[in-house]
């Protein structure tokens, strides 16, 4: 991409850290060099549901080097859950240790710490464990009777959804599920926890370092201002560092009973049991409209499940409140709990599951109608939030889904399924609409400047993190612009909760909000110099000479940007529309994904490289949705018979396409003052309902349970009315 400026935003520069991370000096969570550290390692229980009747870590205190072996004989007294069935947020506290009580299959019961990784390792095989085991409740079909409310913001309803089925020429009744995932990273979930007279200074990958100190603060009963965490660099999250887990906990716990600075990294099996993961959701959909289309009924009712101890639910049924103007809709979650960890955020948390089963159903209701699937959405649209009971700021779907059926070659489809052929491939089309919540949250930050000379080099802080979505970069273009300095002259610090407050990078608010905070400490520091002269507001003068004016040549302001009250009076969303084409040999069920284009309207375009990344990401976790991501559950035990990435699927470069990317030029300055919005989690957003659509415009079967294997297409049934 050719660059149109030398600095600042909406130009495809390079990636400032890149350099860096090629050359192995970008350090992470558990490469940051500590004197005297030593290693600790997790225990892992191999019963799901029952009590530790006796735990012998004699033989594993004898090995040399091992210096602790922390269960709940030993460990320190540290604030439970508040209540049963305590909702798992950004700052709840993550207590271990504290009873003999087993939740789950690989609930930590004990931590060994050694001099050396290695050690810790084997000491840990040296623990003997004896259970009162208990028959864990593992199927979510044989609780269902335990299904709750998970509180009042579950449900939502309006008009009579009776009445507007009633009122429907053509209905739609189906259930869709999508299974157990989990996030994985590159880089393993890492500590280096330090206790020191009562403060805690670690190196750890959380995503959003304020709630995260919180969190530590309130486990171990300290001052949250005794509490550091820094992580300049997070090799991926997808939502898994979001939260505390109890790998930070062991580890805080360990360095003040040894009075060392303590290593914990999670084990790739670990990563299946003790970081997270994206719930099961089974969703039944009811859809409605008259002939010529107009919805006059839509409900989305999910069921999932949660831990025995903790709740969280993802709000499926969320995008079915908005996305289309439905007079009579309702909305239910319910949440069975089960005898498995608790699930957490991953990419697009309710969205990419939701729409999966959304998009879907208005394709299928299209198809019962007989209408092109997307002059039914467009038929449907609305510039106002139903949900909320807001206008939108802004809403391009139209746009979206117009320009995309342009450049796919849209009129190319044939209605009728299993009609296209080539040999003995059937090819399809598929189409879904996409949209993502923009949020724009309260953020700090401090610039300082330095001349040198004629030149001016600006400093940049806050606690912003950077999870490989290109932080770094648009910051960098963002003081460039307000500043009016090279790029290059812009050094850019995140990922120390000592510095300003910002709300972390997680739920697609990390652009807008970090931006927007460095835009307004770099507006502050110029409103500042000029007042300090006289400058008119107005006045435009170089910021080198006005640091020269005022006779300095060092100077730092701090700025913090909010939500506007227009910006509270309207629903802000980025949205989107994904097309695919899909080939699938019809002797053998096997399926290629030959072509994806993505048309995205997301606010101003900070930089088109990094944010094409952003979209490739969202397009490739979409597609292993449907190709074949899915953890299964051992029906016996209750531990994940998927757990290391031999048997746990991604996609690779041979299972993705040839991909376009469009964003659509949009200024909506009611999102923020830059008009920024998130793009992360747009990428994902109904990409599998776009696979799972074309599938069905090749074969004629519908495919309602992700992942969609060659075993299930085959075994299909033609939907009724494909010859």
């Amino acid at each position: 991409m050719k660059s149109i400026k030398a600095s600042g935003i909406g130009n495809p520069i390079d990636r400032i850290e890149g350099h860096l991370k090629v050359a192995g000096k970008a350090k992470y969570a558990s490469e940051f060099p500590v004197e005297n550290m030593v290693y600790a390692q997790g225990v892992n229980s191999t019963i799901a549901k029952g009590k530790i009747t006796s735990i012998d870590t004699s033989e594993a205190e004898k090995q040399n080097g091992v210096l602790a072996v922390i269960t709940y004989k030993n460990a320190e007294k540290l604030k439970n859950y508040p209540k049963d069935m305590t909702n798992f947020s950004l700052t709840t506290v993550a207590p271990v240790f504290q009873d003999r009580q087993v939740h789950y299959y690989g609930q930590y019961i004990a931590c060994v710490v050694a001099e050396t990784f290695e050690q810790a390792q084997y000491a840990c095989r040296l623990i003997k464990v004896t259970y009162e085991e208990e028959t864990p409740d593992i199927h979510l079909d044989k609780n269902r009777g335990k299904a709750y409310k998970p509180g009042e913001s579950a449900d939502f309803s309006r008009g009579d959804m009776d009445a507007g089925m009633r009122e429907a020429d053509v209905t739609l009744e189906q259930t869709y599920t999508t299974p157990i995932e989990h996030q994985q990273p590159m880089e393993l979930h890492a500590a280096i926890v330090n206790w020191n007279d009562g403060k805690v200074k670690m190196y750890a990958n959380q995503q959003i370092l304020n709630q995260a100190t919180t969190s530590i603060s309130e486990t171990f009963g300290i001052p949250k201002e005794d509490v550091q965490i820094i992580t300049p660099y997070i090799g991926g999250g997808f939502g898994s560092k979001l939260n505390v887990y109890k790998h930070i906990t062991m580890a805080t716990m360990a360095s003040k009973m040894i009075g060392r600075p303590v290593q914990i990294t999670v084990t790739r099996h670990q990563m299946f049991t003790n970081t997270g993961m994206r719930q099961f959701d089974e969703q039944e959909m009811r859809l409605g409209a008259k002939k010529d289309g107009s919805l006059t009924a839509l409900a989305h009712h999910t069921t999932s499940h949660t831990a025995k101890n903790l709740q969280y639910f993802e709000a499926c049924g969320n995008v079915s409140k908005m996305l289309y103007k439905t007079p009579n809709n309702a909305v239910t979650h319910r949440l069975i709990p089960l005898n498995i960890q608790c699930p957490s955020s991953m990419r697009a948390p309710g969205e990419a599951t939701g729409s999966f089963a959304l998009e879907s159903a208005m394709d299928e209701l299209a198809w019962k109608l007989k209408m092109d699937p997307i002059d039914f959405r467009i038929k449907n649209d609305t510039q106002v939030d139903m949900g909320a009971d807001k206008p939108f700021s802004s809403r391009l779907l139209i746009e979206c889904l117009r320009i995309g059926a342009d450049k796919f070659g849209w009129e190319n489809r044939k209605m009728q399924p299993g009609t296209n052929k080539k040999g003995n491939w059937l090819i399809g089309y598929g189409v879904s609409a996409a949209s993502r919540r923009a949020p724009y949250m309260k953020t700090s930050a401090k610039v300082v400047l330095e001349l040198n000379e004629a030149a001016v080099n600006a400093n940049i802080k806050m606690d912003a993190t950077d999870i490989g979505t290109g932080t770094y970069t648009i910051v960098a273009q963002t003081v460039s612009e307000y500043l009016g300095i090279p790029v290059e002259n812009v050094k850019v610090e995140i990922g120390d909760s000592e510095f300003p407050v910002t709300p972390g990078s997680g739920g697609s608010w990390g652009a807008a909000s970090y931006c927007n905070g460095a835009r307004k400490a770099c507006e502050n520091a110029i409103a500042k110099l000029k007042k300090k002269q006289n400058i008119t507001e107005s006045e435009e003068i170089e910021v080198a000479e006005l640091l020269q004016q005022n006779n300095l040549t060092t100077f730092e302001a701090e700025g913090t940007a909010e939500p506007s009250e227009e910006y509270k009076k309207h629903s802000v969303f980025s949205f989107g529309a994904n097309f695919t084409e899909v080939w699938v040999d019809k002797d053998t069920g096997m399926y290629r994904i030959k072509r994806m284009v993505n048309v995205g309207s997301a606010g101003k375009i900070l930089n088109p490289k990094t944010a094409y990344g952003q979209i490739i990401g969202g397009l490739t976790m979409g597609a292993g949705m449907v190709i074949a991501e899915r953890t299964q559950v051992e029906p016996n035990y209750g531990n994940f018979i998927t757990r290391t990435l031999a048997d746990y699927h991604v996609p690779v470069n041979l299972d993705m396409a040839n991909i376009d990317v469009v964003f659509l030029p949009e200024d909506d300055k009611i999102a923020n003052e830059m008009g920024v919005k998130g793009i992360g989690e747009l990428g994902i957003t109904s990409v599998a309902a776009s696979i799972a659509n074309a599938i069905f415009n090749a074969t004629g079967k519908r495919m309602r349970d992700l992942p969609i294997t060659p075993e299930k297409l085959i075994e299909a049934g033609l939907e009724p009315g494909v010859a």
